[in-house]
């Protein structure tokens, strides 16, 4: 793997993982758009490795918080807000993964076209605008987060994430909208739920790794692991300030846009 289409993939990677614009779609889509081969299961771990990082960096005042009064529940079987939030966390992401498991070498055999791509990409970004439309009245905080919420709807709204286009934090963050959770909030939660995904994604790719023997060139995973990493982490904190001024109407209208050129690159 060249060391320039490394770099400009890893960008690609941090840029997109945590915006609601579908980062599966942009891995698939940009190396079709210049001819190149396709990256390998390897590169494809080490951009999440690094996007894990980040969001780590980011989320760290929350985690910090979420972890010890997560533990200190165990005690008295007890657990405040923050503790519950860990529970929510670790639940929702139960649909995604029974999901990952059972339909993921199927959804890929099926679901990597370009037409689901484009169809994914718009589907989803009207609905996040339409969904956004109400968002500033929106007072849920992400302490406020229930399990009912957590589970049945947005953890279930992540398992589509696994269709190229729909965009993990994209439909999650719809969901959370949804149900009247404030931007900053629907944004956080959809983070959070980041951490135990990318990780479960990354063991099971990894997985797929060893029992394959694929061998790895390791000059491009580490650039991967290193500029995903810091192009997460800048585009979080841009993403942030971003939406409590303009909400999700630029992530819409780029979504909408993205949609009709996969069209016209692909079919015309």
């Amino acid at each position: 793997m060249e060391t320039l289409h490394a770099i400009i993939l890893a960008i690609v990677q941090g840029i997109t993982e945590f915006l609601p614009v579908s980062s599966s779609a942009h891995l698939i889509i940009v190396p079709k758009l210049f001819g190149w081969p396709d990256q390998g299961l390897a590169f494809d771990v080490a951009v999440h490795v690094g996007t894990l990082l980040a969001v780590v960096v980011f989320l760290r005042r929350e985690i910090n918080a979420i972890i010890p009064a997560w533990m200190l529940g165990f005690k008295n079987f007890q657990w405040d807000a923050w503790g519950k939030l860990g529970w929510w966390v670790i639940l929702a992401t139960i649909p995604v993964g029974l999901a990952g498991l059972f339909g993921k070498s199927w959804i890929e055999s099926h679901f990597r076209e370009p037409w689901v791509i484009a169809a994914a990409t718009l589907f989803f970004g009207l609905l996040l605008g339409y969904t956004d439309r109400n968002a500033g009245e929106n007072q849920r905080s992400l302490t406020m987060m229930t399990l009912s919420h957590a589970l049945i709807f947005i953890g279930l709204a992540q398992a589509f994430a696994l269709i190229p286009g729909t965009s993990r934090s994209g439909v999650t963050m719809t969901a959370a909208l949804m149900l009247g959770y404030q931007r900053t909030a629907a944004a956080k939660f959809s983070f959070l739920l980041a951490v135990p995904t990318i990780a479960l994604g990354g063991l099971l790719a990894g997985k797929d790794l060893l029992d394959n023997s694929v061998s790895v060139e390791w000059a491009p995973i580490l650039i991967g692991i290193a500029v995903s990493a810091v192009f997460a982490l800048l585009c979080m904190q841009w993403f942030m300030r971003l939406i409590e001024t303009f909400g999700m109407k630029p992530f819409v209208y780029y979504r909408i846009l993205l949609a009709i050129v996969i069209v016209l690159v692909f079919y015309l």
